[in-house]
Parts: C-alpha cells; sequence; structure tokens
C-alpha cells in the first residue's frame, strides 16, 4: 500500500486504518503460499525482500508513488500487479509499470492471476466481467495486520454500490450502481469475532440505510452485540426515524454524510438526489436528538460556489454544530462523470496525480480563480479546526462526543502539520 506524502492532510492523520481490500484479496490466496501485506503508511518498504509477486492496490492520489515502487521491485526482476480504483480507469498508464493491471473488483480474478502466474502464463490484463456477490464473499485475513500501528483493524464491508451516481464519486463509478448486500448472520458473526478486541466497528459501506429493509434487519440483530460503531450513510436517513432510533440503539456513533454544498444549483448539478437544502439543519438536529454525530462532507468548487461560499459553509457549521466536517476541493477523478465534463468543457489544468488528493486545484473554476479557490480551501480549514471553532460546535455534551472531540483533536492535529511541511516544501504552489 503506498503512503500519504505528508504535506498532505491524510499523510499527517495520527488515525491509522488498513486497507479492507487487501486482507480481503488475502483471504482469496491460497494457503500454500506465503503472502505478507506491507502499508507505506505505518512502515517503510524492505526494498531489499526477496518475493516473487509484488501487488499494489492505486487510488489516484497515489498513482505516482505507487508507480515508482512498482518501477523499482521491476527493476530487480519482480513481477508486479496493480489494481484498484485508478488501474481500473488508466489502465494503460498503469501497464508502463506493471506486468499485469486486474480492472475492476479484484476477489474473483485474484485466484486467477496466481494461478497463471504459477504457470507462467500471466496476462497483461485481467477484468471483472460483473460483480461480486457479495453473499460468497470470504472474511478478510486480519490476522495478517499483525502489531502494525493501527487506531484499530474492526473495518468490515456489508453493502457494496451506490444507486446514486452523484458524478464526482469515484466510489460509484467503480462499484456500480447496483446495490448488493451480504447475509446478515455472516456479517454479525464476524462482528461478534472482531470486538473481542475493540468493540467500535467502522462500517466502511457507501451508503449503509439505502436497502431500508436490510438496513434495519441488521440494525436489530447488532442490537445484541453492545458495539460502538460508525459508517456513511445519505442524509435522508433523517427522514426515516424510526430506522435513525434503531440504529442508535444498535450502538451508531456517528455518521459520515455527504451535504456537499449549501447551493441548491450545486446539489442538481452534481446529481446529490436525496439532498434537500430546506431540510438539512432539520436533518442533523434529527441525528443529534438521537444521539449520532455528523461528519459532513463539503465539495468545494462546484460551478455555483463564489468567494463568498466559504464564510457561509463555516457560518452554517457554527450554527448547526457540525460536529466534525471535510471539506474537499473538486477533483476531476478519471472514470467519473465530473472528470468527462470537465474535459469537454477544457477545464482540467492539470494530470500530475499527486495533485489528486483533494486539496489542490486541478481544474477552472467557474465564479472565482483557481487561486482563490485554494485560497478559500485552506481559509475554511483554519477556520474549522480552530480551538474556537471546536468549543463552538462541541459544547453540547452528548454520547457521540466520545468520538468526535477525539476525532476533532487528531484532524486538527493533522491539518496543522501538513500546512506546515506544505510551507516548507512549496507544494501547494499553483
Amino acid at each position: 500500500m503506498p503512503g500519504w506524502a505528508p504535506y498532505t492532510f491524510w499523510g499527517q492523520m495520527p488515525f491509522k486504518f488498513p486497507s479492507l481490500s487487501l486482507v480481503t484479496l488475502a483471504a482469496y490466496t491460497p494457503d500454500e503460499i506465503d503472502i505478507s501485506i506491507v502499508d507505506e503508511n505505518v512502515e517503510s518498504i524492505d526494498f531489499n525482500d526477496s518475493v516473487d509477486l509484488v501487488g499494489i492496490t492505486v487510488m489516484t492520489p497515489l498513482a505516482n508513488r505507487a508507480y515508482e515502487i512498482a518501477d523499482h521491485f521491476r527493476k530487480i526482476g519482480t513481477t508486479v500487479v496493480l489494481g484498484g480504483f485508478h488501474p481500473t480507469w488508466m489502465t494503460d498508464e498503469s501497464l508502463q509499470h506493471a506486468d499485469t493491471v486486474v480492472v475492476g473488483e479484484g476477489e474473483e480474478l485474484w485466484p486467477q492471476v496466481l494461478n497463471d502466474f504459477r504457470q507462467g502464463r500471466l496476462a497483461k490484463i485481467y477484468r471483472s466481467d460483473a460483480p461480486v456477490d457479495l453473499l460468497r464473499v470470504k472474511r478478510p485475513r486480519r490476522s495478517l495486520l499483525g502489531e502494525k500501528k493501527y487506531l484499530f483493524t474492526n473495518m468490515i464491508q456489508v453493502t457494496r454500490g451506490c444507486p446514486y451516481a452523484c458524478e464526482f464519486c469515484s466510489v460509484t463509478a467503480f462499484f456500480g450502481k447496483r446495490f448488493r448486500t451480504r447475509a446478515i448472520d455472516s456479517v454479525i458473526e464476524e462482528m461478534d469475532e472482531m470486538i473481542k478486541k475493540n468493540i467500535f466497528v467502522f462500517i466502511v459501506d457507501d451508503n449503509i440505510i439505502y436497502d431500508r429493509h436490510y438496513a434495519e434487519a441488521l440494525f436489530s440483530e447488532m442490537t445484541h452485540l453492545k458495539i460502538k460503531w460508525l459508517s456513511h450513510a445519505s442524509l435522508d436517513f433523517a427522514v426515516d426515524r424510526k430506522l435513525l432510533s434503531l440504529a442508535a440503539k444498535s450502538g451508531c456513533m456517528g455518521m459520515f454524510v455527504g451535504i456537499e454544498s449549501l447551493h441548491a444549483d450545486n446539489i442538481a448539478m452534481m446529481g446529490k438526489k436525496t439532498n434537500r437544502n430546506a431540510l438539512f439543519a432539520e436533518s442533523i438536529k434529527v441525528f443529534h436528538d438521537n444521539g449520532i454525530g455528523i461528519l459532513a462532507s463539503f465539495v468545494l468548487g462546484y460551478d455555483y460556489d463564489d468567494k463568498n461560499t466559504f464564510d457561509r459553509l463555516l457560518d452554517f457549521c457554527h450554527a448547526e454544530k457540525v460536529d466534525s466536517a471535510i471539506f474537499p476541493v473538486l477533483t476531476p477523478f478519471p472514470g467519473t462523470a465530473l472528470r468527462k465534463r470537465l474535459s469537454c468543457q477544457n477545464r482540467i489544468l492539470s494530470n500530475d496525480w499527486s495533485r489528486y488528493d483533494m486539496e489542490h486545484v486541478n481544474f477552472q473554476p467557474k465564479l472565482m480563480s483557481a487561486a482563490e479557490l485554494q485560497e478559500g480551501f485552506e481559509r475554511i480549514n483554519e477556520g474549522f479546526w480552530s480551538f474556537n471553532s471546536m468549543l463552538r460546535r462541541l459544547c453540547k455534551l452528548q454520547r457521540s462526543n466520545q468520538v468526535f472531540v477525539p476525532m476533532n483533536i487528531g484532524f486538527r492535529s493533522a491539518w496543522k502539520k501538513s500546512r506546515k511541511t506544505s510551507e516548507q516544501k512549496g507544494a501547494l504552489c499553483l
């Protein structure tokens, strides 16, 4: 797993989480094959290690580093396989740095890749023909993570896919619009095993509540586990008061929610069908009334954003006591409808993947300059992670504070350290 650069917010994050995709693929590796997982975010890569095959999962902002790692191993004669989001959309580019590229979901392809490698007939490209059936997915081999320096390893995927298809979202582009679910008894069994070490569980799904009947059945079973959990959900979760109450009863402490923008025209442009601006404040209150905190996402730079957007967003976060938030710069990731639109409009300014970390402006905004968007990104983060902002937002005592107070402190630390490193490196120069 390539590491984040130290000048990025995520590169300075004190809370480290493992790659669930790697330990899941490990479960599809035959027992007779020795396998180890190396995550550059928590350990150094031993480039002198004698191995037969190196597999690297690649996200777009880490693509350049992934290519450096791949090039090194290929120089010493090691076979390299690349997979994940970026190689799926940039297959020809990835093949310049790899012997093989896996396109799409890898669970059912990985055994074939390994078998072909052992037989000396490795193909250049392996492409998944259909979405993985989650009813047959294998349990991740978390034991391979050993004593690595992660906050915790209790990460689990219960559903996959999102039917909403927001134009900026690379997740939907990769997993497709078909919503798939695991067998609930298998999920509960896996969670029960996980919480023997830690009662906190992070469900990494894109929208845990899309299928309301499934979510209700899942939350009902989870109430017996006595766990504390977090996940992702669409804002319309707040409309279903019964389901939200059940989630709280089952141990839900917080939800990552994409509010994205306060401007209705931006919401319409991005295709965020679940969001209604008039209900934002009320929805947040409903979450809070159930003791569930909000980690909100606001995308900066959509076509109806202007220089006043940043102050309006910060005022909103203070007024509604948003527990925590991220403010990614709109980024035209490969494979997304957004990239296609901005390309057709000749508005993409850079294809340097190291700048696709959601902290750099890589396109020409409509109502402000790229420099003004960059400055606004810096300013809103500086304001949101100030101690004054944290006190204003977290002043109310509620059970979710046990998660969101440490989160805010960690995020503030990551922001401050990344900016200091950025200034030293000049990394944010346009």
